[in-house]
This record gives structure tokens, C-alpha cells and sequence, in this order.
């Protein structure tokens, strides 16, 4: 493999993870145009137990009802593996999602933690997810009234 090449699989695994870290802060601060700029418009996405959702504005219509009635969340994003083939790319990250509402019966927060199985592709505006697969592993406290979403 030339240094060139080398080079670019650095950056292009960088621009990835980027992808992925940027996804975690959009939603954090519900800023939805910057999710947009995670995903391809027409991609896919199977968040486990909500089914398949089709296109960027089933996959923003979901984020919202789940996280728009909290107070807060932090997702974090760890373990991040990321497979090139050319203008495609795999990758493999795990998730724990901190949530956090106002409850007066004192149980506010609630843990999603998980795995995100994601395709994407390189697009003139940079790397964008084309399909993603959100396995939850294990939650903790009550999910009740959360619409079961695990964004």
C-alpha cells in the first residue's frame, strides 16, 4: 500500500468516527440540521424494537418524539470500528445513552446502552450513513413514557 493510500484511509476512517461523534452532539443538542448532515436522505435505519424507519425524516420524526420531552441526554460513543472500501464503509461503535426527565416521583434517568451497525457512503458532501442498525444490549430505570425510542 503507497502512503498516499495509507494517508487517505487515516482520513477517511477519521471523517467516520466524525460522522458518528457529530450524530451523538446533534442529538444532545437537538440540533436537527446537523443530524442531517449525518445521514443520507434516503437512508434506512432499525432502531431494535421500533422496526424500520425510511428516510432522514422518519429517522428526525423519531429522534424527536423520544428526546424533545427530556431534559436532557448525552450519548456517547465508544469502541469505534471502521472497515473502507473504497466510497463504501462499515463501521461498528458502541452507544450509552444517559436520559433525563423531570419526574416528581424521583426517578429521572434512564440508560440505553447498545451497539450502532452502520453503512455508509462517501457523498460530495462527505461521509453519510446510508443504513443503520441500533442493537440495545441492556438499559437501566424506568423507559416508561419514552415512547420506547432508544435514539
Amino acid at each position: 500500500m503507497s502512503d498516499s493510500r495509507s494517508l487517505q484511509d487515516i482520513l477517511d476512517r477519521l471523517d467516520v468516527q466524525d460522522v458518528l461523534f457529530r450524530y451523538a452532539r446533534a442529538l444532545d443538542t437537538r440540533d436537527w440540521e446537523l443530524l442531517r448532515s449525518c445521514f443520507q436522505p434516503d437512508v434506512v435505519a432499525t432502531y431494535d424494537e421500533l422496526g424500520e424507519q425510511q428516510g432522514y425524516d422518519a429517522v428526525e420524526q423519531l429522534c424527536r418524539r423520544a428526546l424533545e420531552p427530556l431534559a436532557a441526554t448525552q450519548h456517547l460513543i465508544g469502541n469505534v470500528e471502521v472497515f473502507l472500501d473504497g466510497d463504501n464503509a462499515r463501521s461498528r461503535c458502541n452507544l450509552q445513552s444517559m436520559h433525563v426527565r423531570s419526574r416528581r416521583d424521583g426517578d429521572d434517568n434512564f440508560i440505553v446502552a447498545g451497539v450502532y451497525l452502520d453503512e455508509l457512503r462517501r457523498t460530495a458532501d462527505g461521509w453519510r450513513i446510508a443504513r443503520r442498525r441500533l442493537q440495545r444490549v441492556w438499559t437501566k430505570g424506568d423507559l416508561s413514557g419514552h415512547g420506547k425510542a432508544d435514539a
